[in-house]
This record gives structure tokens, sequence and C-alpha cells, in this order.
């Protein structure tokens, strides 16, 4: 037998299919910006030990510096990014839907057992109700670097007058450092989340489209009583002599 179980609200939805072409725009938009001055390397001394874009790359691919687009582009949705983001965080603290998201002290352990379970080496999954530890910690640090991405952003694109925040960050260079390594967060986390839902199946696809679980509902066997029902003691009643009938 199936039961229908509700789990996401609409709002949640919304927000959540709303920020993912957003996210995918920021992040295409940022790698146009980037793309004009690639300046990120890793180096031992004079020699270069890894490149995040090395030069064939933009050969193979025919990738043109498209500065003015990529600008264009970011800071036009990095105010609906922020937002929606806005939006999202507001709705959780009200609804209460933060006590669900926000990880506890169990949460590390049990996310390091969902990891030996993903992984197969451990053979059953730690229970767990909404999230489970790992999305916990996994949202709830999504939600920081949205913050930090933000931040960040506004002290690069004013530097001037936010200077405060980008004395912050350590500098102008310092902080488009920390955004840089923000944005390639949310490229691992992109591919993380989705080969996870991939692997949690149509059911959790459909709970955040459709906002319910479809859960087998096991018939009940028998049926148990409570308490169980008062007894009752038969006595012999005491029968009457005719001897005293008058």
């Amino acid at each position: 037998m199936k039961k229908l179980v509700p789990k996401h609200p609409l709002a949640i939805r919304w927000m959540h299919w709303i920020n993912f072409p957003i996210l995918a725009v920021m992040i295409w938009s940022g790698m146009l910006i980037y793309w004009a001055n690639d300046v990120y390397k890793i180096r031992l001394g004079h020699n270069i030990l890894f490149s995040f874009f090395p030069e064939s790359f933009y050969k193979s691919l025919h990738i043109s510096f498209r500065l003015a687009e990529g600008m264009a582009f970011h800071f036009v949705f990095m105010w609906v990014f922020f937002l929606n983001g806005l939006l999202y965080v507001t709705y959780t603290f009200l609804s209460g839907e933060w006590r669900y998201l926000l990880p506890n002290r169990h949460s590390f352990k049990e996310a390091g057992l969902v990891v030996l379970h993903d992984l197969h080496i451990r053979k059953t999954a730690p229970p767990q109700l909404k999230y489970n530890g790992a999305q916990k910690i996994a949202y709830t640090a999504v939600i920081v670097m949205g913050l930090g991405s933000v931040l960040t952003g506004l002290a690069i694109f004013r530097p001037t007058q936010f200077a405060w925040l980008t004395s912050v960050f350590g500098g102008y260079g310092s902080a488009r450092v920390i955004h840089f390594l923000l944005t390639l967060g949310y490229c691992l986390f992109f591919l993380i989340h989705v080969v996870q839902v991939i692997l949690a199946g149509w059911n959790n696809f459909r709970a955040m489209v459709a906002g319910f679980d479809v859960i087998n509902d096991p018939p009940a066997t028998a049926i148990i009583p409570e308490t169980p029902p008062a007894t009752a003691t038969i006595t012999d009643s005491p029968k009457k002599d005719p001897t005293h009938e008058k």
C-alpha cells in the first residue's frame, strides 16, 4: 500500500528551481570575466604546477575574451541571486524549516556514516528524518557560501564605495581570490548534488517537484489494543435456602 507524505513546501520548491538557472548564469558569466584575465595558477617558484585553464583549453574550444558581456550578465543576475537567497533565508527562518536544515552535534558523525554508505563500505545508511547529516552540512554551507559570494562580490564591484568591506577580506586581490574559490565550491556542490539526486532515485526528485514522498505503508497484521479489556469475575450467587422461605 502506497502512502503520500508531504516533504517540501511550495515556497522552498519555487526558490530551489529559480536558483538553479540563476546560479548557472552567475557561474557562466563569472567564467567569462575570469577568462578575460586568467591569473590564477599554482606555482612552485617560477614553475607552474597547475593552471585552471591552460592555453590548450582556450584554443580547443575557440574561447574569445568577452569581458563586457560577462560583466553585464553578472551584474544584473547578482541582484536576482541576492533577492532569491534573501527570500529563502527569510522563509526558512519564519516557517521553522531551519529546524530540519541546521546541523546539530550529531550531524558530522552521521555525515561520515552517509559517506561510508555511499562508498559501499557501510551496508546500511543511518536513519534520517527530512535531511541526513551530510545534507544538513552541505545545504547550510551553501547558504554561508552565498553570503560570502555577495560580500566579496560587493568588495570587488565597488572597492571604493565599500572600502571597509574590501579591507575586511584583505584587499581587492584577496577578495577576488575568495570569490573565485567560492565559485569552485559551487561547481563542486553542483556536481555532487546532481550525482546524489540521480543515485537517490525518482522519488527524491519528485519530492522537489511535487512536494511529497511516496512510501510503502505496510499493512497491519494484527490489531493490538492499547489497554487490555477489563476481565469479569464470575461468582456463584448465594442460593436462597427454601427452609427459610415463609
